[in-house]
This record gives C-alpha cells, sequence and structure tokens, in this order.
C-alpha cells in the first residue's frame, strides 16, 4: 500500500502566472511512504505542487517567474523528508527472529554431530 505523507505547506503571496490573483497561490511538498506486510520504508524522491485556489490550477515550472522560484527554493529547504530506512513490522520483527532461531539451531546440531558428543 502506498500513502502519501504531506511534509510541507505554505501559502504564498505572490501572484499567480494564471489569473494574477495574490492571495490563492500554495506550494505543499510530499512523499510516499510504501507499506507492505514486512515492512514500511519511504521513497526518497519529494514530490512538489503548486496551486492556484482562487483559479483551481496547478501551476507547474514552466510558467514560474523568477519570484515564484526563489520561494520554491526556500521552501523547499523547510520541507523535512523522512528518513528512508527500512522499518520492520510485527510480523517481520516475528519472521527474523524465527530465521535466527532456525540457523542458531541447525549451526548448534551441526556442531555436536561433528565433534562427536552426544
Amino acid at each position: 500500500m502506498i500513502t502519501t505523507h504531506p511534509l510541507h505547506a505554505a501559502r504564498l503571496k505572490n501572484n499567480c502566472p494564471e489569473c494574477f490573483a495574490n492571495d490563492g497561490l500554495e506550494f505543499s511538498f510530499t512523499q510516499e511512504q510504501i507499506t507492505k506486510k514486512l515492512f514500511t520504508r519511504a521513497e526518497k524522491n519529494i514530490s512538489e505542487k503548486l496551486y492556484c485556489h482562487s483559479c483551481d490550477n496547478t501551476i507547474y515550472p514552466v510558467n514560474w517567474n523568477d519570484d515564484i522560484e526563489r520561494v520554491y527554493q526556500y521552501h523547499k529547504k523547510q520541507a523535512k523528508p523522512k528518513q528512508t530506512s527500512l522499518k520492520l513490522t510485527k510480523i517481520g520483527y516475528l519472521l527474523m527472529g524465527g530465521t535466527l532461531l532456525c540457523i542458531t539451531l541447525i549451526a548448534v546440531v551441526f556442531y555436536y554431530n561433528a565433534t562427536g558428543l552426544n
């Protein structure tokens, strides 16, 4: 299952390149997280979106002016991504523990058979 987590959102006072309203722009930065039966992991890439609430349009980077680009760079630094390391679920920990236990038991049996200790 893939879920999207908001990292940072900010309303801007810049003019919209489409409708020229100066109170409707909003940057949002999100990160996807993959959840499986054994683990959860956050994706490395951060997706960003500039949306105008006045004209209900997504503003793509081709239409950004220099002011919007500067504000984007500032807010991109504010978005702190989640760690991308694997985090095991309960089932993952149980499976890992069971596997280690089996390997340990097999090693002990082979050790006693090899040394002749009965």
